[in-house]
């Protein structure tokens, strides 16, 4: 990727990205300071404000990215999978094997890196609150569509299912983070996804 000038100095965004993402990542918003992110990216202060704003620019910049790459498990299970149970099951699944990556932190940097924040960091938190929630929405509305269909019984309840996975893949991230295994994690994810059949009236 071309780079971006700033203040004098030339440097790659994508290689940028990736490093203010994994200091993210590490030490979560508040606790990534601007010399650290100066530091990891091999930049000066300067050039950060000129490419991203601010430590907010760079930071939503850096979850984008890991959107786009590491994360993106999650956007490519919603636009592949045609059935609610199928989308469900990828999640919980691919879950395991993402948020234990041994060349990461682990966990989810959406999920972990601002759930404790300042009131400087609020804005950012809100943030990624709503992306959160937007899954859970999203998931609720494929359950929903299932149900509209006919695929699913109409006793289903679809926000009920959206929240009970939201939930528990948010837990596998926190679990990942403080050193669960992956095969911990698919454990976690086979029983959840009993719980789950059970949920949708499925045998």
């Amino acid at each position: 990727m071309a780079g971006v000038r700033g203040q004098g100095r030339k440097f790659d965004l994508e290689n940028s990205l990736e490093k203010a993402m994994f200091a993210f990542w590490r030490h979560g918003y508040d606790g990534t300071s601007v010399a650290t992110l100066t530091r990891e990216m091999g930049i000066n202060a300067p050039s950060l404000y000129a490419a991203f704003g601010s430590k907010e620019g760079l930071f939503l910049a850096a979850v984008e990215y890991y959107n786009n790459g590491r994360g993106s498990f999650m956007q490519r299970a919603f636009d592949e999978e045609d059935s609610a149970p199928a989308l469900i099951r990828r999640l919980l699944y691919e879950a395991a094997e993402t948020y234990t990556h041994t060349d990461g932190p682990g966990g989810c940097l959406v999920i972990g890196s601002a759930s404790r924040v300042s009131e400087a960091g609020q804005q950012v938190a809100d943030r990624l609150r709503d992306i959160r929630n937007a899954n859970i929405d999203r998931l609720e509305s494929h359950i929903r569509a299932d149900i509209d269909a006919g695929a699913l019984p109409p006793t289903t309840g679809p926000r009920a299912v959206a929240e009970f996975v939201g939930v528990i893949v948010q837990g596998m991230s926190h679990r990942a983070r403080d050193g669960a295994t992956t095969e911990a994690l698919r454990r976690v994810a086979a029983t959840a996804w009993d719980s789950v059949r059970v949920l949708l009236g499925e045998t």
